[in-house]
């Protein structure tokens, strides 16, 4: 299955420096830089025949997220891997996203606590640290003892191999997916509408 990347933010959160190294390290050549913009980046495939890559080098240009589209396509074509996979090598960060998940461990601490998430990122099931103060944290544990699924909003950040939602917000339990999930009995939680904000 193809799937192309067209999310305007997930774009626009690419940093042209982590695709440098992305095309360095994937055997692209640099060819020039036009102005401080744009860089040209060439690879030759197996019969000699160079393919090209305009990298945008400003993300504050109106058509940045439309070029890094551009990049992931020719990548995709050339590397024969999908651009989901691209991506996952180049993702650093999603400002103000929500993440959907389990909560498979929590670690109390004095006045707050922090979470590991299992939850879906760029396709793929991951660990989500995060750290939540009372009282949120509480409904943190009664969704761990429930098994409940939760959502929360902050900004998700990738460090080395680890995955950190920094500036939690809007912690709730997500009673639709519970729902969904063919549960016949609400879970015995009364603040479930209890959000962190």
């Amino acid at each position: 299955m193809i799937v192309t990347i067209r999310d305007p933010d997930i774009l626009n959160s690419l940093d042209p420096e982590q695709v440098r190294g992305y095309l360095r390290s994937h055997h692209w050549q640099e060819e020039r830089q036009i102005e401080d913009h744009t860089s040209l980046w060439t690879h030759s495939n197996l019969t000699g025949e160079p393919t090209e890559i305009l990298l945008p080098l400003k993300p504050d240009y109106l058509d940045f997220s439309r070029r890094m589209a551009e990049v992931l396509q020719t990548l995709e074509i050339v590397e024969q891997i999908s651009q989901l996979e691209i991506l996952s090598d180049l993702f650093t960060t999603a400002p103000n996203i929500t993440v959907q998940g389990i909560i498979t461990n929590l670690q109390e601490g004095a006045f707050s606590g922090r979470i590991t998430l299992m939850g879906i990122v760029i396709s793929k099931l991951r660990r989500i640290q995060f750290e939540l103060p009372e009282p949120a944290y509480e409904l943190a544990v009664k969704a761990y003892q429930a098994r409940m699924p939760v959502l929360c909003r902050g900004t998700l950040v990738k460090q080395g191999r680890s995955f950190i939602l920094q500036h939690p917000s809007q912690f709730t339990l997500d009673l639709d997916s519970w729902a969904e999930s063919g549960e016949s009995e609400q879970p015995e939680i009364s603040d479930r509408a209890l959000m962190l904000r």
